[in-house]
């Protein structure tokens, strides 16, 4: 059951980002042009995906088990430390550059051409980056220690 509550849940997914134009690399770019013709419309799919999680999320925080069954697996971290705003960073830059962020990339990948397609091998080469740089960080850690 967890396995197709998955698969509904990413189709369902992919449906509203193709609905809603999100796919489309010009909408992100719309936005992010404050100076030049300014598209509203991913604050607006930004700003009802806010208020359903602000108000869900406190009822996520109260539950032991997810609805599924399977347990609450929910971040622990609370300070804002350097990894995390570099990160954030490389996420904005890549995204107003590439004009993808990796949900809308995979729902492109079938009718949107090459772009999507570099994207998501870049961000799979990014990902493998950072595992093999933290994979040789904790290694280097555990033999100084």
């Amino acid at each position: 059951m967890t396995i197709v509550s998955a698969l509904l849940s990413g189709l369902s997914f992919g449906i509203g980002l193709i609905v809603s134009g999100m796919t489309d690399p010009s909408k992100v770019t719309g936005f992010l042009d404050l100076a030049g013709k300014w598209d509203p419309s991913l604050a607006f799919v930004m700003g009802g995906a806010i208020i359903i999680g602000s108000l869900l999320f406190p009822f996520a925080t109260k539950r032991e088990r997810s609805v599924l069954g399977s347990p609450m697996q929910l971040p622990t971290a609370t300070t804002i430390d350097r990894r995390l705003v570099l990160g954030g960073l490389t996420f904005g830059v890549g995204w107003g550059l590439a004009g993808y962020c990796p949900g809308p990339a995979l729902a492109s990948l079938t009718h949107s051409g090459a772009k999507p397609w570099v994207f998501v091998f870049a961000m799979l080469a990014g990902m493998a980056l950072f595992e093999l740089t933290e994979r040789l960080n904790n290694k280097a850690k555990s033999k100084a220690a």
